[in-house]
């Protein structure tokens, strides 16, 4: 399972003071660029040293089958100060079957860093439909989060590895059951609308939901790799654009989306379908 940072990732983080006296500079030692203000107290590893410890950890508590072909992504924003690292592990996987079609999802291990506090360590559990390569984060998803420290321990993920593969599976089979809700008799355009809170964006969930039902039938899991796409793609493909301010956060904006699907998910009028 080879694992490398990218070299413009994998550099040693530096401070200096500022002419306030309980703050300081962020510091990219290699290229000597500022990266943000933190507070006097602020202390933080590298981003290598937490993407390869998050790696190691995995390495060591997971099968050897599991990390087989397993693929490495990394997102970055705020001029690198925060990455992401998405791990997909292909041979973690389960069919979700609908009337009309069959696909495939496979586990995945998200990590996010900052340097610049910008956020806290933070290890999520999700899924990948390798149909359309959505990211999917379910709302009862779980979630290691500890304080930005060169201490930061991964006792806490070790234990959330172990159950990794359990919860895993029985995210996939909530989908089947999902897969199996039929839609065809719900108003989906009016529940978007009431869910979303803007007419706009739920018109533009609903064309989405639509294309999905063309390909996975009118169902509750055709509705969810609908939101899955939003979180995924920000360009022609579904209409999301992102507004491109120049401030570097696109990554940071899509790993939001996924956080609001999330939410849509665990909503109970999403909950509610299973009896529709």
């Amino acid at each position: 399972m080879p694992f490398d940072i990218p070299e413009f990732l994998d550099f040693d983080v530096a401070f200096e003071d500022t002419r306030m006296a309980d703050k300081k500079y962020v510091i990219n030692q290699t290229t000597g660029e500022p990266l943000g203000i933190v507070g006097k107290s602020f202390q933080c590893a590298s981003h290598g040293d937490f993407f390869r410890g998050v790696v190691d950890t995995a390495t060591e508590t997971l099968n050897a089958n599991d990390l087989d072909d397993a693929d490495f992504s990394f997102r970055t924003a705020r001029n690198g100060a925060w990455a992401m690292l998405d791990i997909t592990l292909p041979n973690v996987r389960s069919t979700i079957q609908t009337d009309k079609s069959v696909t495939s999802i496979g586990n995945r291990i998200v990590s996010l860093h900052g340097i610049d506090g910008s956020c806290s360590n933070q290890v999520f559990f999700g899924a990948i439909d390798f149909f359309c390569t959505n990211g999917m984060i379910s709302g009862d998803h779980d979630k290691v989060r500890k304080k930005n420290t060169s201490n930061f321990t991964m006792s806490n993920f070790i234990y959330e590895l172990n159950r990794a593969r359990t919860d895993f599976y029985e995210h996939a089979e909530q989908m089947q059951v999902w897969a199996y809700t039929d839609l065809k008799y719900v108003d989906v355009s009016t529940l978007l609308e009431d869910m979303l809170g803007s007419k706009r964006k739920s018109e533009r969930m609903y064309s989405l939901y639509m294309q999905e039902a063309g390909t996975r039938g009118h169902n509750k899991f055709a509705l969810y790799s609908a939101m899955t796409n939003y979180a995924s793609y920000a360009d022609e493909r579904n209409g999301f654009n992102l507004k491109n301010t120049g401030n570097d956060t696109q990554a940071m904006s899509m790993w939001s989306r996924e956080q609001e699907v999330s939410k849509w998910v665990s909503d109970d009028r999403f909950r509610m379908l299973e009896a529709a």
